[in-house]
């Protein structure tokens, strides 16, 4: 893939880095006389993928510094951040995930199912206290916490680096790490590794397996047949769902640039004949549509991918 050609040719993994005026910026590799047979080589996806990774930390560790001590977040860059941060979590992880706790017979210890607290009997809440309270001190005593929110770093990790990835995509002479298949793939296998550890934590290594099985109220017979069938397809269906994860990504990705990379190849092919005035501005005009197109894929596909993960983490923690 690395040594591809042709309309293709923007949406591969290379070693080097192509800039305007034919500028080549070449990556060190070790071991070797060429990156190809180098027993280690740095690639443009692996560099963009740890600039993400450093955009994703600087951004956010600023946001935490500016939060910190519960104190309110001033401006539209950091507000925007905020924002996709709490949305993931009031929108996403808490509803999806719940309380899972609340089916294995544990007390709630004092909060409900939305993290808030939930009154005892024959207690009322103190109405004149909350009277003196500012309004950012209510806001604060009402989440105090959430369950699921033991899995929120895990989720937001997922959503904003694979936004981030896709959004260096959209820079001129960069590339989307999310358009390789070897990156997605190993986001559903880390999404894969998620569901199970958490999954074992709650119901056991072998628990985890075993609870994919539900309850089936059936004579003996018919039930020695059932449940062996239901424990295949469970299994079957749990690798397939995270292989999924791993293609629906790469697939909407890939597709996207290669849309751009034809919608600028045709251009090149009509250089030299009549039809160039006419092609080139409808081109750059599709170019333009497709690339605003594709933006709004970038925050889609980071949704969707947090999304199904946090299904699957929720799937594992509750009973089936």
């Amino acid at each position: 893939m690395l040594a591809a050609h042709g309309i293709f040719h923007h949406v591969y993994d290379f070693y080097e880095f192509e800039l305007p005026f034919g500028v080549q910026l070449h990556l060190p590799y070790w071991g070797g006389t060429s990156p190809e047979t180098a027993d280690f080589a740095l690639s443009k996806f692996m560099v963009l993928q740890v600039v993400a990774v450093l955009l994703v930390f600087l951004v956010f560790r600023g946001l935490a510094n500016k939060a910190s001590g519960g104190k309110v977040v001033h401006g539209w860059f950091w507000n925007f951040w905020e924002m996709l941060a709490v949305y993931i979590r009031d929108e996403v992880v808490r509803p999806v995930i719940g309380d899972p706790h609340a089916h294995h017979g544990h007390d709630d210890h004092g909060h409900g199912h939305d993290g808030g607290q939930v009154v005892g009997e024959g207690h009322q809440p103190d109405v004149h206290g909350a009277a003196h309270m500012d309004a950012h001190e209510i806001v604060q005593n009402a989440h105090p916490g959430h369950p699921a929110d033991k899995y929120l770093p895990f989720i937001w990790s997922c959503f904003f680096y694979i936004l981030f990835c896709n959004l260096i995509g959209a820079v001129p002479w960069m590339g989307s790490a999310t358009g390789s298949i070897s990156v997605t793939l190993a986001l559903a296998i880390v999404a894969f590794g998620a569901t199970f550890i958490y999954g074992a934590q709650m119901h056991g290594a072998v628990g985890f397996w075993t609870h994919m099985v539900p309850a089936v109220d059936a004579p003996g017979p018919i039930k020695m047949a059932l449940v062996p069938m239901i424990f295949v397809i469970e299994v079957v269906g749990l690798f397939i769902k995270h292989g999924v994860l791993a293609i629906r990504l790469f697939a909407n990705i890939m597709g996207g640039h290669t849309v751009l990379g034809v919608i600028l190849g045709f251009i090149a092919s009509t250089a030299g004949h009549g039809a160039w005035s006419v092609v080139t501005p409808a081109s750059l005009a599709g170019q333009v549509g497709v690339g605003l197109l594709e933006l709004l894929v970038a925050f889609i596909q980071a949704y969707v991918f947090s999304f199904l993960a946090t299904i699957f983490i929720a799937m594992s923690l509750h009973e089936h």
